[in-house]
């Protein structure tokens, strides 16, 4: 830790344009806000190759089998958490598919513990329990020298993982991870407070990530979520819309068809488009290995 020269990272830099911050309105305040968090969006789209091959490397993971990790400690480690916790109810992916672990386990994803981010050895040790070969493990790390992620992407690529770095550190070396998705959004508004710009800049990389993969992977079809499961009154209500729309059938008809498939919104939009039962219908989508496009076409 002492050859980590902090003064130095692009994320404790004083931010010269707000130096006044604790002298401004809230309306001041939240204008200047703004327009720094402007910065984290460009940031985001200057990534965008990088994501890219982020994407490729995550979906061959999935559809091989293997599994999508976030690791990541303090505000990182949050965002990886809450990523992994949205896929199924997005995606309808099983909770074992994207998981998230974070320095200083869950008691940390609602009390900070700082200094759990400095543990290297145990960024490794949780590694090992859990990441097998063909996984794909995705350290989040603003300053891009955490212990914790560093040790646990090391720790990923011994065991035959694919690997990435989400950081908002360009000078990281590229042998951190197969992947490093730089995004240069500069100091913060608040200086070192790395949950503002990177934060930001961090959930949109992520939901790139996560959107852009199972989009790849059939998950959608055009810009619908048709492998929601409606289990809330405001989910139903999408459901019944997605197969009126997509099934081109009768509100009545879209209520039957969603109940003969088993509230399995993608199965009720075959069966109306194909024209056959919910067993025909899942075994089409089985042989398109779940797309609704490849199914109805």
């Amino acid at each position: 830790m002492s050859r980590i020269r902090f003064d130095r990272l692009p994320t404790e830099r004083v931010n010269p344009g707000t130096g006044n911050l604790d002298r401004l309105s809230a309306v001041g305040i939240a204008r200047l806000m703004n327009q720094a968090d402007r910065r984290a969006v460009r940031a985001v789209g200057r990534a965008a190759p990088a994501l890219g091959r982020a994407v490729d490397l995550i979906v061959r993971a999935l559809s091989r089998r293997g599994r999508l990790i976030f690791v990541g400690a303090g505000t990182s480690g949050r965002l990886g958490v809450l990523e992994a916790a949205e896929c199924p109810p997005t995606f309808d992916t099983p909770p074992s598919l994207v998981q998230a672990v974070i320095a200083g386990g869950k008691r940390t994803v609602f009390r900070s513990s700082e200094g759990a981010e400095d543990n290297g050895a145990e960024g490794a040790r949780q590694i090992r329990k859990r990441v097998r070969p063909g996984d794909m493990v995705v350290g989040i790390a603003a300053s891009g020298v955490t212990p914790f992620v560093r040790a646990a992407l090391k720790e990923a690529r011994k065991r035959g993982a694919a690997t990435a770095l989400v950081t908002c550190n360009s000078d990281v070396p590229a042998r951190a991870a197969r992947v490093v998705i730089a995004l240069a959004v500069g100091p913060e508004v608040l200086t070192g407070s790395t949950r503002l710009k990177a934060g930001t800049a961090t959930k949109l990389a992520l939901n790139t990530l996560t959107t852009a993969s199972f989009a790849r992977l059939g998950k959608v079809y055009g810009n619908r979520m048709v492998d929601l499961r409606p289990r809330s009154a405001k989910l139903r209500a999408r459901a019944l819309r997605l197969v009126r729309q997509l099934g081109r059938v009768t509100p009545r008809e879209a209520e039957r068809l969603l109940k003969a498939s088993g509230a399995s919104a993608k199965v009720a939009i075959a069966m109306a488009r194909l024209h056959i039962d919910a067993p025909a219908a899942r075994r089409r989508l089985k042989r398109a290995a779940g797309s609704l496009r490849h199914a109805l076409e």
